[in-house]
């Protein structure tokens, strides 16, 4: 354990970026072998928004990571946090502990927060609005909502008192988490519902990505699919069902270019449309 916090303490931003190249990498292997949706579109054409999108998460993220480590000295330097303040924590439970919480507050918190606050919402669009959704939908968020998700991490590290090692190791598993659970990938039934109890499985949040309420409303999980099933916001939809996109955003060619996408939030709100829940 300690090898491996030593290691995200210290990781280089080369491993980072390759972590993110390779696992867009790999999953799109596996969406050309077992597709879900047999998308009737340039792979590559439809990927170039996204991989905009991802590049902004990134200098973003980059940009600001300065305040997750002075945070995360600051409360290691002043035993502040959650899990500062639990005496004689064994490395594993910390860790576990930490990646957990870190994925509630920095994730699950902030995602279901975008969908209930309207502004938020009309930024949080862009991601949404994605008609074939495939793993390199993972990173599509406009500059904004990058700035509200990282905002929540920070809060989290602050309240929990997590050390760089963790925080790192978290957004690890997050990036590899996201591009999984986004992947155009059939998993057999059985195997991609045994996952969704503990992890977000790819049919658990293709479901999110349902073009009409409620179901859109569901299945907020990052990592752990756990935060759904304890607040009640876990849903099941036959995946076959599933059609992607917004239903009052459905301009197919304005939601794959990069400047209308850019000016998205700034559209007017318009009010969604409810589905009966089957």
């Amino acid at each position: 354990m300690n090898e491996i916090i030593n290691y995200f303490e210290n990781i280089p931003s080369i491993h980072r970026g390759l972590m993110i190249v390779g696992g867009i990498s790999f999953f799109w292997f596996l969406e050309g072998l077992f597709p879900l949706v047999r998308f009737n579109y340039k792979k590559l054409h439809h990927a170039l928004p996204n991989f905009f999108f991802t590049l902004t998460t990134i200098l973003i993220n980059l940009s600001m990571a300065f305040l997750l480590l002075r945070t995360s000295d600051w409360t290691v330097n002043n035993s502040f946090g959650l899990l500062q303040w639990i005496q004689n924590l064994p490395l594993w439970t910390e860790i576990i502990l930490g990646v957990l919480l870190l994925d509630f507050v920095g994730a699950y918190l902030p995602h279901y927060t975008e969908h209930c606050i309207k502004p938020l919402w009309m930024i949080h669009l862009v991601h949404h609005s994605d008609p074939n959704v495939d793993t390199t939908t993972a990173n599509r968020h406009h500059p904004l909502e990058s700035i509200v998700r990282f905002s929540f991490t920070l809060l989290g590290v602050y309240i929990l008192g997590t050390s760089i090692g963790i925080i790192m190791l978290y957004q690890a598993l997050s990036v590899v988490s996201t591009q999984f659970s986004h992947a155009n990938i059939r998993l057999p039934k059985k195997l991609d519902r045994w996952i969704s109890y503990f992890l977000v499985s790819p049919d658990m949040h293709k479901i999110h990505h349902h073009y009409r309420l409620p179901y859109t409303d569901t299945n907020y999980g990052n990592i752990f699919s756990i935060w759904d099933r304890l607040f009640g916001t876990f849903s099941y939809f036959d995946r076959e069902k599933i059609i992607y996109g917004v239903d009052v955003f459905p301009d197919v060619v304005k939601n794959t270019k990069i400047g209308s996408l850019l000016k998205q939030p700034f559209e007017k709100y318009q009010k969604p449309t409810m589905e009966q829940l089957d």
